[in-house]
């Protein structure tokens, strides 16, 4: 087994995610720390004297390079994930107060999953554990150019933490991997902001390692999806129920062990789905999800 990653979810998030068989990823720009991948991380004052040719003024210089990590970072797209599944910050931010999932992902699958073309410059994305840092430390942005991009797209404040973030970034992935929400499909494209357009990577079935379900989590949505996933994502897919542990402030996972019923329904696994069961994967891929832009 490869190493796993997690990605907290809602309830909605995580249905579509698990119908679609994709990984979400937003431009960096759009995350929620106004830090993050921001090109004031690097320091471009000190410009070498051979790039100004004599002539060139050195504040157009720094205003340039400047303008050229702020290109960069509205031209990449991320995923965050976390190296733990059991954050009580974490089901509270970011899994709608513990009534959404944790889904665990083998990274070696994720990466075998990429397909051709996802990126138009490299051909699969970069996983960056995230650096916390209690300053911003602010490299010479005329070091090599590989440090100051994962300096850039890595580095985040101390108070983050927390979230023990593993990302995967993807500087301009191709638009054919691009979706619109609902919402944004209703508007005319002239009016389409496209770094709030999310890019989505198809995603093996074995990629899906686990299932956490919260402490709050709908029964019947939980149902629902212990089902799907069993038959139609990974039949060997490991589920687990989040408790409040009685002694401490943490949560503990409890297996769920299949049902007979659960066992035989495994064979439909590879059996090629009839119309019926094609509308049962709708139902979880279908109304929050994105639309091809």
């Amino acid at each position: 087994m490869g190493r796993i990653l997690y990605k907290y979810l809602d309830i909605d998030g995580a249905k579509c995610m698990i119908g679609n068989h994709n990984l979400q990823f937003t431009n960096a720009s759009q995350l929620n720390d106004p830090f993050d991948c921001h090109p004031k991380l690097l320091d471009y004052s000190n410009v070498p004297k051979h790039k100004l040719l004599g002539w060139i003024p050195e504040e157009w210089w720094i205003e340039k390079e400047e303008n050229d990590a702020l290109n960069l970072r509205n031209d990449t797209w991320l995923c965050s994930l976390s190296k733990v599944n059991d954050s009580i910050l974490m089901w509270a931010h970011y899994c709608y107060n513990h009534k959404g999932v944790c889904i665990g992902l083998d990274i070696d699958n994720v990466m075998e999953s990429v397909p051709p073309m996802f990126g138009e410059i490299y051909l699969q994305p970069f996983v960056l554990d995230v650096q916390y840092k209690s300053i911003i430390e602010r490299p010479d942005g005329y070091c090599k150019a590989m440090e100051l991009f994962n300096y850039q797209w890595q580095t985040k404040a101390k108070e983050w933490e927390y979230e023990q973030e593993v990302r995967l970034v993807m500087p301009r992935p191709s638009a054919m991997y691009a979706a619109l929400t609902p919402a944004q499909a209703k508007h005319p494209k002239e009016t389409w902001d496209w770094r709030e357009i999310h890019h989505y990577m198809q995603l093996k079935g074995e990629c899906f390692e686990s299932i956490y379900f919260g402490v709050n989590i709908d029964k019947q949505e939980k149902e629902k999806i212990i089902q799907f996933v069993r038959k139609k994502l990974n039949p060997h897919i490991n589920l687990y129920q989040m408790r409040v542990d009685a002694d401490a402030f943490r949560l503990q996972p409890e297996v769920i062990k299949p049902l007979n019923s659960d066992l035989s329904s495994l064979l439909l696994y590879y059996r090629v789905p009839n119309k019926s069961e094609n509308n049962e994967r709708e139902h979880y891929s279908g109304n929050s999800c994105g639309h091809a832009a």
